[in-house]
């Protein structure tokens, strides 16, 4: 579903954000992405999503090779995948219908088309009544829960998460992860790029860690806090098995 083989990337200033990482993520998998705050996390899901372009190394994306799609080309790689903001990305001028309708209005889909998709996006989430609503009569986690329909709108088969939860108080973090989960649970793959720990040991699984723009860590954790080890000095060799 997502093979990464070598790739890095560094900005014109600061340390590189990627070096050399290679990975894959099976179809239907549920995976942690983390790190401490600059260790690539979010450089790593723009490189999937083609907001950014990799200094070297490859990626594919349903077997799509997202280095060298073409520009014209990217809307319809990103049908096939959702992008959760922690900041939200919402418009603030615009309607939660016209921010959940973003790209299907972009690929020309019809008016009564995109009503449809909007509809069932909100209905998964919880907030099929506030189709008309602006941004600023929402609260936080309404707000977050219209970014994952914007992210489902358009059925993906991948959904990238970075830091979903972190603006939420922990009662509206546990309704964004219960969501993810069951969007999991349907079929979807799903990455979350995220550094809260007691995430990562409340529902267990595949965990990638990232210290410094390296790929350090592959591991699998059981769901439980007593199933993780408390956090160790960086870089954490502590706590997961080396990746090869």
């Amino acid at each position: 579903m997502i093979q990464l083989w070598n790739v890095s990337k560094k900005y014109r200033s600061g340390p590189v954000a990627l070096g050399e990482v290679s990975f894959s993520v099976a179809r239907g998998e549920f995976l942690f992405l983390t790190g401490p705050s600059g260790a690539g996390k979010t450089t790593l899901l723009k490189l999937i999503y083609r907001e950014e372009l990799p200094d070297s190394g490859q990626i594919l994306v349903n077997g799509r090779n997202v280095t060298s799609l073409p520009r014209r080309k990217v809307p319809y790689l990103r049908r096939s995948i959702g992008v959760v903001f922690q900041s939200f990305r919402l418009i603030p001028r615009k309607t939660v219908f016209e921010n959940v309708t973003y790209l299907p209005r972009i690929l020309g889909m019809s008016r009564e088309e995109q009503q449809r998709m909007c509809e069932r996006a909100l209905r998964r989430v919880g907030l099929a009544h506030r189709l008309n609503a602006y941004p600023r009569q929402l609260s936080g986690g309404e707000q977050q829960r219209v970014t994952l329909a914007r992210a489902l709108v358009c059925d993906p088969r991948i959904i990238l998460a970075d830091e979903p939860t972190g603006n939420l108080d922990p009662e509206l973090s546990n309704e964004i992860l219960a969501l993810l989960r069951e969007i999991h649970a349907q079929g979807t793959t799903v990455v979350v790029a995220t550094h809260d720990r007691s995430i990562i040991e409340s529902i267990g699984g595949r965990v990638l860690l990232l210290h410094r723009g390296r790929l350090v860590a592959d591991a699998e954790r059981e769901a439980g806090p007593e199933a993780m080890p408390r956090p160790a000095p960086l870089p954490f060799k502590a706590d997961f098995r080396r990746a090869h």
